[in-house]
Protein backbone atom coordinates (compact mmCIF):
# COMPACT_ATOMS: atom_id res chain seq x y z
CA UNK A 1 0.00 0.00 0.00
CA UNK A 2 1.25 3.44 -0.91
CA UNK A 3 0.38 6.69 0.87
CA UNK A 4 1.22 10.06 -0.71
CA UNK A 5 1.05 13.33 1.21
CA UNK A 6 -0.65 15.76 -1.16
CA UNK A 7 -0.72 18.63 1.32
CA UNK A 8 0.84 18.93 4.77
CA UNK A 9 -0.20 22.38 6.04
CA UNK A 10 -3.25 23.42 8.02
CA UNK A 11 -5.98 25.68 6.64
CA UNK A 12 -4.54 28.58 4.68
CA UNK A 13 -1.42 26.68 3.66
CA UNK A 14 2.17 27.79 4.14
CA UNK A 15 2.66 30.62 3.53
CA UNK A 16 -0.88 31.73 4.16
CA UNK A 17 -2.00 34.24 1.53
CA UNK A 18 -2.54 37.13 3.96
CA UNK A 19 0.06 36.28 6.60
CA UNK A 20 3.21 38.33 7.08
CA UNK A 21 4.28 36.46 10.20
CA UNK A 22 7.97 35.53 10.43
CA UNK A 23 7.54 31.94 9.22
CA UNK A 24 5.28 32.79 6.28
CA UNK A 25 7.53 35.72 5.38
CA UNK A 26 10.60 33.48 5.44
CA UNK A 27 9.18 30.84 3.10
CA UNK A 28 7.78 33.52 0.79
CA UNK A 29 11.23 35.09 0.58
CA UNK A 30 12.86 31.75 -0.24
CA UNK A 31 14.88 31.63 2.96
CA UNK A 32 16.88 28.45 3.44
CA UNK A 33 15.32 25.90 5.79
CA UNK A 34 11.72 26.66 4.80
CA UNK A 35 9.48 24.70 2.43
CA UNK A 36 6.10 25.82 1.08
CA UNK A 37 3.18 23.51 1.81
CA UNK A 38 -0.40 23.20 0.56
CA UNK A 39 -3.40 22.39 2.73
CA UNK A 40 -3.77 18.97 4.33
CA UNK A 41 -4.70 16.00 2.16
CA UNK A 42 -3.34 12.53 1.40
CA UNK A 43 -3.93 9.85 -1.23
CA UNK A 44 -3.76 6.07 -0.84
CA UNK A 45 -3.60 3.15 -3.25
CA UNK A 46 -3.36 -0.61 -2.91
CA UNK A 47 -2.03 -1.13 -6.45
CA UNK A 48 -0.61 2.21 -7.58
CA UNK A 49 -3.35 2.63 -10.20
CA UNK A 50 -6.62 3.17 -8.36
CA UNK A 51 -6.53 5.92 -5.74
CA UNK A 52 -8.56 7.30 -2.86
CA UNK A 53 -8.05 10.88 -1.69
CA UNK A 54 -8.47 11.61 2.01
CA UNK A 55 -9.81 15.14 2.52
CA UNK A 56 -10.39 17.39 -0.46
CA UNK A 57 -8.17 20.39 0.17
CA UNK A 58 -8.94 23.74 -1.52
CA UNK A 59 -5.51 23.19 -3.14
CA UNK A 60 -6.55 19.86 -4.65
CA UNK A 61 -6.24 20.97 -8.28
CA UNK A 62 -2.63 22.05 -7.67
CA UNK A 63 -1.94 18.87 -5.70
CA UNK A 64 -3.23 16.67 -8.53
CA UNK A 65 -1.08 18.59 -11.02
CA UNK A 66 1.98 17.95 -8.84
CA UNK A 67 1.23 14.21 -8.45
CA UNK A 68 1.71 12.16 -11.66
CA UNK A 69 -0.04 9.15 -10.09
CA UNK A 70 -3.27 11.19 -10.07
CA UNK A 71 -3.10 12.34 -13.68
CA UNK A 72 -5.53 11.02 -16.34
CA UNK A 73 -4.32 7.81 -18.01
CA UNK A 74 -3.19 8.10 -21.62
CA UNK A 75 -4.80 4.76 -22.51
CA UNK A 76 -8.26 5.46 -21.02
CA UNK A 77 -9.79 8.07 -23.29
CA UNK A 78 -10.00 11.83 -23.27
CA UNK A 79 -11.68 12.14 -19.84
CA UNK A 80 -10.67 9.88 -16.96
CA UNK A 81 -9.13 9.96 -13.50
CA UNK A 82 -7.44 7.42 -11.21
CA UNK A 83 -9.19 9.14 -8.26
CA UNK A 84 -12.08 6.79 -7.56
CA UNK A 85 -13.00 7.75 -3.99
CA UNK A 86 -12.75 10.69 -1.60
CA UNK A 87 -12.90 10.12 2.17
CA UNK A 88 -13.68 13.09 4.44
CA UNK A 89 -12.66 13.22 8.11
CA UNK A 90 -14.70 16.34 8.92
CA UNK A 91 -16.58 19.22 7.28
CA UNK A 92 -13.88 21.87 7.74
CA UNK A 93 -13.60 24.15 4.72
CA UNK A 94 -9.99 23.09 4.20
CA UNK A 95 -11.17 19.48 3.88
CA UNK A 96 -14.30 19.80 1.70
CA UNK A 97 -13.84 22.89 -0.52
CA UNK A 98 -11.61 20.93 -2.90
CA UNK A 99 -14.55 18.75 -3.91
CA UNK A 100 -15.52 21.57 -6.27
CA UNK A 101 -12.33 20.87 -8.23
CA UNK A 102 -13.71 17.39 -9.00
CA UNK A 103 -16.77 18.51 -10.94
CA UNK A 104 -17.06 18.01 -14.76
CA UNK A 105 -19.12 14.81 -14.48
CA UNK A 106 -16.29 12.50 -13.50
CA UNK A 107 -17.55 9.46 -11.51
CA UNK A 108 -16.18 8.78 -8.02
CA UNK A 109 -17.54 7.96 -4.56
CA UNK A 110 -17.59 10.23 -1.50
CA UNK A 111 -17.30 8.56 1.91
CA UNK A 112 -18.01 10.48 5.12
CA UNK A 113 -19.81 10.28 8.43
CA UNK A 114 -23.49 11.19 8.19
CA UNK A 115 -22.85 14.49 10.01
CA UNK A 116 -20.46 15.53 7.23
CA UNK A 117 -22.78 14.27 4.49
CA UNK A 118 -25.53 16.41 6.02
CA UNK A 119 -23.26 19.46 5.83
CA UNK A 120 -22.59 18.78 2.14
CA UNK A 121 -26.29 18.29 1.42
CA UNK A 122 -27.13 21.59 3.15
CA UNK A 123 -24.73 23.55 0.91
CA UNK A 124 -26.11 23.74 -2.62
CA UNK A 125 -22.71 24.59 -4.13
CA UNK A 126 -21.81 20.90 -3.82
CA UNK A 127 -24.62 20.08 -6.24
CA UNK A 128 -22.03 20.75 -8.97
CA UNK A 129 -21.07 17.13 -8.25
CA UNK A 130 -23.75 15.41 -10.30
CA UNK A 131 -25.43 12.82 -8.02
CA UNK A 132 -25.78 10.53 -11.05
CA UNK A 133 -21.98 10.45 -11.27
CA UNK A 134 -20.83 11.00 -7.67
CA UNK A 135 -22.30 8.63 -5.10
CA UNK A 136 -22.24 9.60 -1.42
CA UNK A 137 -21.82 6.78 1.09
CA UNK A 138 -21.96 6.88 4.88
CA UNK A 139 -18.91 5.72 6.82
CA UNK A 140 -19.88 3.35 9.59
CA UNK A 141 -18.25 3.17 13.01
CA UNK A 142 -19.63 -0.34 13.47
CA UNK A 143 -17.71 -2.16 10.74
CA UNK A 144 -14.87 -1.77 8.26
CA UNK A 145 -15.72 0.09 5.07
CA UNK A 146 -14.39 -1.42 1.83
CA UNK A 147 -13.76 1.46 -0.57
CA UNK A 148 -15.11 1.15 -4.09
CA UNK A 149 -15.21 3.42 -7.11
CA UNK A 150 -16.73 3.34 -10.59
CA UNK A 151 -14.39 0.51 -11.60
CA UNK A 152 -15.15 -1.60 -8.54
CA UNK A 153 -13.32 -2.31 -5.25
CA UNK A 154 -10.12 -0.36 -4.65
CA UNK A 155 -8.55 -3.00 -2.41
CA UNK A 156 -8.55 -0.54 0.50
CA UNK A 157 -10.42 -0.83 3.76
CA UNK A 158 -11.22 2.15 5.98
CA UNK A 159 -12.17 1.84 9.62
CA UNK A 160 -13.64 5.12 10.89
CA UNK A 161 -13.71 6.15 14.56
CA UNK A 162 -14.64 9.31 16.46
CA UNK A 163 -11.87 11.43 17.95
CA UNK A 164 -12.04 14.44 20.28
CA UNK A 165 -12.63 17.54 18.18
CA UNK A 166 -15.29 20.04 17.27
CA UNK A 167 -17.81 20.97 14.61
CA UNK A 168 -16.56 22.90 11.55
CA UNK A 169 -16.16 26.65 12.05
CA UNK A 170 -18.98 27.57 9.66
CA UNK A 171 -21.35 25.21 11.52
CA UNK A 172 -20.63 26.52 15.02
CA UNK A 173 -23.63 27.52 17.12
CA UNK A 174 -22.66 30.15 19.72
CA UNK A 175 -25.80 29.39 21.72
CA UNK A 176 -24.37 25.96 22.52
CA UNK A 177 -21.67 27.52 24.72
CA UNK A 178 -18.21 25.99 24.73
CA UNK A 179 -19.53 22.92 22.91
CA UNK A 180 -20.59 24.95 19.82
CA UNK A 181 -22.99 22.17 18.85
CA UNK A 182 -20.33 19.50 18.43
CA UNK A 183 -21.58 15.93 18.14
CA UNK A 184 -19.95 12.54 17.65
CA UNK A 185 -18.91 12.19 14.04
CA UNK A 186 -17.98 15.84 13.47
CA UNK A 187 -14.31 14.82 13.62
CA UNK A 188 -13.11 11.30 12.84
CA UNK A 189 -9.91 9.40 12.34
CA UNK A 190 -9.45 6.58 9.85
CA UNK A 191 -7.43 3.38 9.72
CA UNK A 192 -6.38 2.66 6.14
CA UNK A 193 -5.26 -0.82 5.12
CA UNK A 194 -5.06 -3.11 2.12
CA UNK A 195 -5.90 -6.22 4.12
CA UNK A 196 -2.30 -7.42 4.25
CA UNK A 197 0.04 -7.61 7.23
CA UNK A 198 -2.41 -6.63 9.95
CA UNK A 199 -1.66 -3.62 12.17
CA UNK A 200 1.94 -3.27 10.99
CA UNK A 201 0.65 -2.54 7.46
CA UNK A 202 -2.05 -0.08 8.60
CA UNK A 203 -1.87 3.71 8.37
CA UNK A 204 -3.87 5.92 10.72
CA UNK A 205 -4.80 9.37 9.43
CA UNK A 206 -5.96 11.78 12.17
CA UNK A 207 -5.40 15.35 10.91
CA UNK A 208 -7.70 16.95 13.48
CA UNK A 209 -7.75 15.89 17.13
CA UNK A 210 -8.25 17.77 20.39
CA UNK A 211 -6.76 15.22 22.82
CA UNK A 212 -4.79 11.98 22.98
CA UNK A 213 -7.12 9.78 24.98
CA UNK A 214 -6.75 6.11 25.98
CA UNK A 215 -9.03 4.99 23.14
CA UNK A 216 -6.73 6.54 20.53
CA UNK A 217 -3.60 5.13 22.17
CA UNK A 218 -5.06 1.62 22.23
CA UNK A 219 -6.20 1.90 18.64
CA UNK A 220 -2.90 3.03 17.08
CA UNK A 221 -0.58 0.79 19.12
CA UNK A 222 1.58 -1.29 16.82
CA UNK A 223 0.54 0.58 13.68
CA UNK A 224 2.85 0.84 10.71
CA UNK A 225 2.23 4.57 10.37
CA UNK A 226 0.42 7.42 12.13
CA UNK A 227 -0.27 10.73 10.38
CA UNK A 228 -1.38 12.94 13.26
CA UNK A 229 -2.57 16.48 13.94
CA UNK A 230 0.48 18.79 14.10
CA UNK A 231 -1.40 22.10 13.93
CA UNK A 232 0.28 24.03 16.75
CA UNK A 233 3.33 23.49 18.92
CA UNK A 234 1.89 25.36 21.92
CA UNK A 235 -1.79 25.91 22.65
CA UNK A 236 -1.43 29.71 22.81
CA UNK A 237 0.82 29.91 19.76
CA UNK A 238 -1.46 32.03 17.56
CA UNK A 239 -2.34 34.66 20.20
CA UNK A 240 1.32 34.99 21.17
CA UNK A 241 2.30 35.41 17.51
CA UNK A 242 -0.30 38.16 17.17
CA UNK A 243 -2.04 36.53 14.21
CA UNK A 244 -5.25 35.40 15.88
CA UNK A 245 -7.10 35.14 19.17
CA UNK A 246 -7.92 31.43 19.08
CA UNK A 247 -5.99 28.77 20.95
CA UNK A 248 -5.38 25.33 19.55
CA UNK A 249 -8.05 23.87 21.83
CA UNK A 250 -10.57 26.49 20.68
CA UNK A 251 -9.95 25.30 17.12
CA UNK A 252 -10.24 21.62 18.12
CA UNK A 253 -6.51 20.83 17.86
CA UNK A 254 -4.12 19.41 20.44
CA UNK A 255 -0.73 21.10 20.86
CA UNK A 256 2.51 19.17 20.49
CA UNK A 257 4.00 20.61 23.68
CA UNK A 258 2.90 20.41 27.30
CA UNK A 259 1.86 17.67 29.74
CA UNK A 260 -1.31 17.02 27.73
CA UNK A 261 0.36 17.44 24.34
CA UNK A 262 0.88 14.85 21.64
CA UNK A 263 4.65 14.51 22.18
CA UNK A 264 3.97 13.41 25.74
CA UNK A 265 0.78 11.52 24.89
CA UNK A 266 2.39 9.20 22.34
CA UNK A 267 5.71 9.00 24.20
CA UNK A 268 5.47 5.29 25.00
CA UNK A 269 3.61 4.16 21.87
CA UNK A 270 4.99 1.48 19.56
CA UNK A 271 4.33 2.90 16.09
CA UNK A 272 6.45 2.29 12.99
CA UNK A 273 6.41 5.87 11.66
CA UNK A 274 4.94 8.88 13.45
CA UNK A 275 4.38 11.90 11.20
CA UNK A 276 2.93 15.31 12.02
CA UNK A 277 0.58 16.68 9.35
CA UNK A 278 -1.90 19.58 9.14
CA UNK A 279 0.74 22.04 10.39
CA UNK A 280 -0.27 25.66 10.95
CA UNK A 281 1.80 28.50 9.49
CA UNK A 282 2.71 29.61 13.05
CA UNK A 283 4.19 26.26 14.13
CA UNK A 284 8.00 26.54 14.54
CA UNK A 285 8.53 22.90 13.48
CA UNK A 286 8.16 24.29 9.95
CA UNK A 287 11.62 25.81 10.34
CA UNK A 288 14.24 23.16 9.65
CA UNK A 289 16.72 22.96 12.50
CA UNK A 290 14.59 24.91 14.98
CA UNK A 291 14.64 23.74 18.62
CA UNK A 292 11.01 22.69 18.25
CA UNK A 293 11.67 20.66 15.11
CA UNK A 294 14.67 18.99 16.75
CA UNK A 295 12.59 18.15 19.79
CA UNK A 296 9.86 16.55 17.68
CA UNK A 297 12.41 14.53 15.73
CA UNK A 298 14.22 13.42 18.88
CA UNK A 299 10.88 12.03 20.08
CA UNK A 300 10.69 9.90 16.92
CA UNK A 301 8.42 12.11 14.83
CA UNK A 302 8.77 13.13 11.20
CA UNK A 303 7.45 16.40 9.76
CA UNK A 304 5.20 15.87 6.73
CA UNK A 305 5.92 17.71 3.50
CA UNK A 306 4.09 17.83 0.20
CA UNK A 307 5.08 14.84 -1.94
CA UNK A 308 6.16 12.70 1.01
CA UNK A 309 5.63 8.97 0.41
CA UNK A 310 4.91 6.13 2.83
CA UNK A 311 4.91 2.49 1.73
CA UNK A 312 3.47 -0.25 3.93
Amino acid sequence: MKIKVLGSAAGGGFPQWNCNGPLSRSVRNGQQGFQARTQSSIAASADGEHWAVFNASPDLRQQIAQTPELHPRADKGLRNSPIEAVVLTNADVDHIAGLINLREREPFTIYAHERVLEALAANSIFNVLDPEMVERRRLSFQHANALAGPEGPLGLTVEAFPVPGKVALFLEDAEKGDNFGTQEGDTIGVRISDGEGGQTRACYYIPGCAAVDPAILDRVEGAGCLLFDGTVFTDDEMPKAGVGAKTGQRMGHIALDGPDGSLQGFGDSDIGRKIFIHINNTNPILKEGSPEERRAKSAGWEIAFDGMEVEL
